[in-house]
């Protein structure tokens, strides 16, 4: 249980404060401004001092934190914070100590909501704009007719989704969206690559659907499983609260009645048959004192009709560069000296194909020699329609009392950004 809820700005001021139990003191905040905020060493986001834990979050240089008395979980009080967030963002956009200054009357409103006496309540953000609304929500010749809706909302077996949703063209869509990271040393040899993965889903549904969604023959969810080589294995799955996990064991078929518009279906983790989609062979060799040459070649690893798109090399240089010589035939390629690498661009790129950088980097002399460090290249890119974690939408299928005709649409990205290295 949370004892109390602050929000400081970079400073250590006091922008929100709402104390949730008894148990402690406004003067509290004093204690987490001298001990967190002043102190530049604290990393950690979690602070016991004796039997008090503070929990905080970063976000646009504010601190969101729950501080708590009790052996509470820390998963659960991060998720508040997350889901808080969440919410404020869905209200007023960008979180920031500007729009918390405007909002903080809402804010305060929506505190009050989600948390009683320590124990977080119901945060569905359609739920909660059912009954919080700022004024370009819902007008107040309306607001009577709402306000006898929301108790069913709140209390009923679908508390996320309201059963009066109406749209002329019934629509879903669904984004399977992976993040790759990979860390493969200069032998070419993988160290690390796993998928983080998010299964987004926007319902325009009437009425209260059934959705069944069904994904890979082969998938194993539990390491204790024995799965063949080509099987899907997936880590940490985590569901919406819709989801019917007990159909999930059994068929390996997602049943739901979605909430209405944009939500978080399911999200996961991968380490095992990771398909990395780009291969980066890199040699860079030291000329003595006077210069570094380089030849990298990039190769795509899906299919001809796929394309890569939006790619981007960081190549690394020496400290004391002063000018890189590059040859590139697609995209371009060009020095940045405040950062030290070479930055190559590569607007598409087709599937099983190649392409190669040579260039050539003058060096300044220096009175002493420094060994270069030689950090990773790094790559970003976009592919779509493709997965790493080899992931497929099987089916996805709309049951309606009205039986009436939905359009179903499945999208795939894998990417990555910062986070997909080479070392040289």
């Amino acid at each position: 249980m949370i004892s109390a809820f602050f929000i400081f700005n970079q400073k250590g001021e006091v922008i929100i404060s709402r104390l949730l139990r008894p148990d402690l003191k406004r003067s509290i905040a004093d204690v987490f401004r001298i001990q967190v905020v002043s102190n530049s060493d604290v990393r950690s986001p979690i602070i016991t001092l004796g039997s008090t834990s503070f929990f905080h979050v970063r976000v646009n240089n504010l601190y969101v934190v729950a501080i708590t008395k009790n052996n509470a979980n820390a998963a659960m009080v991060f998720e508040f914070c997350y889901r808080f967030i969440s919410i404020c963002k869905s209200y007023f956009g960008k979180v920031d100590e500007e729009s918390v200054k405007n909002n903080f009357v809402l804010i305060y409103e929506l505190i009050d909501e989600i948390v009683d006496f320590g124990y977080p309540q119901n945060s569905e953000i359609d739920t909660l704009k059912t009954f919080i609304m700022t004024e370009s929500i819902v007008s107040s010749a309306t607001a009577a007719e709402e306000s006898s809706k929301i108790t069913t909302q709140a209390t009923g077996a679908t508390s996320w989704r309201r059963t009066d949703v109406k749209y002329k063209k019934n629509e879903a869509f669904v984004d399977v969206v992976e993040t790759v990271n990979l860390s493969m040393s200069a032998k070419g040899n993988v160290l690390r690559a796993d998928v983080d993965g998010h299964i987004l889903m926007r319902a325009y549904l009437s009425g209260i659907p059934e959705c069944k969604f069904g994904l890979n023959d082969k998938l194993v969810i539990d390491k204790s499983e024995k799965g063949l080589g080509d099987a899907v294995e997936l880590d940490d799955c985590r569901f919406h609260q819709c989801v019917r996990l007990n159909e999930f064991d059994s068929t390996r078929t997602i049943s739901f009645i979605p909430p209405d518009g944009e939500f978080e279906l399911m999200s996961y983790r991968s380490t095992s048959n990771v398909k990395l989609p780009i291969k980066v062979l890199a040699t860079v060799n030291e000329i003595g004192t006077i210069g570094v040459s380089y030849i990298v070649t990039i190769k795509t690893n899906f299919d001809a009709k796929l394309s890569a798109s939006n790619l981007v090399v960081r190549i690394p240089t020496p400290l004391n560069t002063t000018n890189v010589e590059c040859k590139v035939p697609n995209g371009k390629a060009k020095y940045v000296p405040a950062e030290n690498v070479v930055v190559w661009k590569i607007q598409r790129m087709q599937g099983g194909s190649e392409v190669t950088l040579s260039a050539h980097a003058t060096l300044t002399s220096t009175t002493s020699k420094q060994v270069w460090a030689r950090p990773p290249i790094d790559v970003d890119f976009q592919v779509l329609m493709f997965t790493a974690s080899g992931l497929i939408v099987r089916f996805l299928k709309v049951f309606e009392k009205s039986s009436y005709q939905s359009v179903k649409w499945v999208r795939y990205l894998t990417k990555a950004s910062g986070s997909y290295q080479i070392r040289l």
